[in-house]
């Protein structure tokens, strides 16, 4: 049995390990551990970095189309509101879960641990 690619199994939500089983336990919660392979999933933290990177994609996108929007038509700044506040929410919250369960299946495939203090 071939190992499924961690990146490509945390982008779709399911364990980085096996493929099979749920990387989530809810929205953003990381489940404790694989239900298909058993794999412990509660050490992995991704940290701030799946918000980083929606962020930066998110206002790229939502900024670059805002500003050709107002130079092609001048809509007036009601409408901007109306239309890349929804937007910008959407865009961030359609990243968020497959951006944080790529750093986690990144974290688990390189074997990333969290920084020790102890000597």
């Amino acid at each position: 049995m071939t190992r499924p690619n961690p990146l490509l199994s945390g982008l779709a939500g399911r364990c980085p390990n096996c493929g099979e089983g749920h990387l989530f336990d809810g929205f953003l919660k990381v489940a404790p551990q694989c239900e298909a392979c058993g794999y412990d999933l509660a050490k992995a933290d991704s940290g701030d970095g799946p918000a980083v990177f929606v962020i930066l994609i998110a206002g790229f996108v939502v900024a670059f189309a805002a500003l050709y929007v107002e130079l092609a038509f001048t809509p007036p700044i009601w409408l901007h509101l109306l239309l890349w506040l929804p937007l910008t929410v959407m865009v961030s919250l359609g990243l968020l879960r497959p951006m944080k369960g790529v750093m986690l299946a990144a974290q688990i495939a390189n074997r990333a641990s969290q920084a020790r203090t102890d000597d």
